[in-house]
């Protein structure tokens, strides 16, 4: 999509989240992330059209009506063919993340918030994992197929199949575009529900060269001049094109279809809408945006930038609800983080989809989240890796270099050094050895391991599942434990210690011998 068509508004920081806030868990819950938490596969696609992990938005409800007032229904157009060559890659650009969630996903996201009735998608040739995410994230939505790249009318009226059903209002959006709040659509629509036709989304840009100008005459907007057609006086102007565009209901698909072919490009152009409209004697006006809202997504190096901005808003929305960030630049979080009050999170913490946290528990630094439910008052790290199904109760410790995968550790449970949890459960009370791991992969197939409350693993120990360790059992260190034990039992699998006295002097003496033999000194 052309700059003058659909601006990235590069180098800016971002606002609010447009997908909610940073839900944080806490007695009074903070605004719930938009998308559903915790989606059992977090895992990125692959590059190719591989499924990528469905992050769904969550559907908000509708805004309340006053009583006697009429409802305006919505319409949401969102584009999505765009094939993202900036990007450089396989995987559709809609598709790449933001804050562990699709950019389309975002998108999708702030239109269920603001009380979209319908939800259209416009998607590209070649497209399957787009229309497969649409399908499981919002299956209400319908997909349609830009069969040739002609502009952004030309991608609108793809769904004109929905123009069959009137909408009151209907907005254009845009997939790569992850950033727009729900006070923004609500912005466009209030002004659609006081008389407007075409409302056009702008912000000022510091720097307007390569953008679309709004030229407005008293309060009007009359037309979008691009930067090569612009004369020098309205060059001047800072008040630039975002793209979005919302349209009552009654005159927006009429005036989508008389939007004539670009005699000089050979594409149909949206923001054609605007003289159009006028000449119609149409109400066109802009609305204003916080430029670093309207932030488009066309490069790897724009995509970091939108998570930066998104991760900034997170972390802002963490600390005023209650959450201390120690160092808060180093910490990342996920759309469906949810963390309660009082939790202290210490530098170079990532949490990734899928992950709660409990009021007052502690995580220390350099710990690794994803798909993890951490209760209250836990502490956690430093240097832990917590992967899907980890399950970590009240008052449990899990420390340095320990991962925890598809596992229950029970209140008050401690694995807090070189340790591996996989598929396994722990008691409450259990105290979990340095260098313990649970052998839980045969090379075939993936077996559980159950340990009871109040039992004791020595160091260095290996549990080798399907194995079972009863209540208040005793595993003594260094142990390979490949059958149950027994409740209070105590287990030992381990060699026979032998010490045969003066042989240490000897196996020194007769090493010394053969390095001399071959020339060379013993390293001391």
């Amino acid at each position: 999509m052309s700059k003058s068509a659909k601006p990235a508004v590069a180098k800016l920081a971002v606002a609010k989240p447009a997908v909610a806030k940073l839900a944080v868990a806490k007695p009074a819950v903070a605004k719930p992330a938009v998308a559903k938490p915790a989606v059992a596969k977090p895992a990125v696609a692959k590059p190719a059209v591989a499924k990528p992990s469905v992050a769904k938005p969550s559907v908000a409800k509708a805004a309340t009506v006053k009583p006697g007032a009429a409802r305006r229904t919505a319409l949401a157009i969102i584009l999505a063919a765009g094939e993202g060559t900036r990007m450089k890659s396989a995987l559709p650009k809609v598709m790449h993340r933001v804050g562990g969630l699709p950019m389309l996903g975002h998108v999708l996201g702030v239109a269920a918030a603001s009380g979209i009735d319908r939800v259209a998608v416009v998607v590209g040739a070649k497209a399957d994992a787009v229309r497969e995410y649409i399908a499981d994230a919002m299956p209400g939505a319908r997909a349609y197929e830009q069969t040739e790249q002609l502009g952004t009318a030309h991608a609108v009226l793809a769904a004109r199949k929905e123009f069959d059903t009137a909408a009151d209002d209907i907005l254009v959006l845009y997939g790569d575009t992850p950033l727009v709040s729900e006070a923004t659509l609500s912005k466009l629509r209030k002004a659609l529900a006081k008389g407007a036709d075409v409302v056009v989304l702008g912000f000022r840009a510091p720097n307007p060269t390569g953008y679309g100008r709004l030229i407005e005459e008293k309060g009007r907007l009359v037309a979008i001049r691009e930067e090569n057609d612009a004369s020098p006086s309205e060059k001047a102007i800072d008040y630039c094109n975002a793209g979005v565009m919302a349209l009552s209901g009654e005159a927006g698909p009429r005036l989508l279809k008389s939007i004539k072919r670009n005699a000089a490009k050979g594409e149909f152009y949206l923001t054609d809408i605007v003289e159009l409209a006028n000449k119609a004697g149409k109400t066109v006006v802009a609305v204003e945006a916080n430029a670093r809202e309207v932030l488009g997504v066309n490069s790897r190096a724009e995509l970091a930038m939108a998570e930066a901005q998104w991760q900034a808003r997170a972390r802002k929305a963490a600390m005023a609800a209650g959450v201390t960030l120690i160092a808060p630049d180093t910490v990342y979080l996920s759309h469906d983080t949810k963390i309660g009050r009082d939790t202290i999170i210490e530098p170079n913490v990532w949490m990734g989809p899928g992950v709660t946290i409990g009021d007052g528990a502690v995580i220390h630094s350099f710990s690794h989240l994803e798909g993890a439910r951490i209760a209250g008052g836990t502490r956690i790290g430093p240097f832990a890796r917590l992967r899907p199904g980890a399950d970590i109760a009240t008052g449990a410790h899990i420390g340095n270099f320990v991962e925890v995968k598809n596992a229950t550790i029970g209140e008050g449970a401690k694995a807090n050094h070189l340790t591996y949890i996989g598929d396994a459960s722990v008691g409450a009370g259990s105290n979990i050895g340095a260098g313990t791991i649970t052998c839980n992969y045969d090379g075939f197939a993936k077996h559980r391991t159950e340990i009871g409350a109040g039992v004791f693993v020595g160091s260095n120990s290996a549990l080798v599942a399907p194995v079972k360790i009863g209540d208040g059992a005793y595993i003594a260190a260094g142990s390979t434990i490949t059958e149950d034990v027994e409740a209070n039992a105590l287990a030992i699998a381990r060699g026979k210690q032998v010490a045969k006295p003066g042989a240490a002097s000897k196996i020194r003496a007769r090493i010394t011998r053969k390095i001399k033999q071959v020339g060379n000194t013993p390293k001391q």
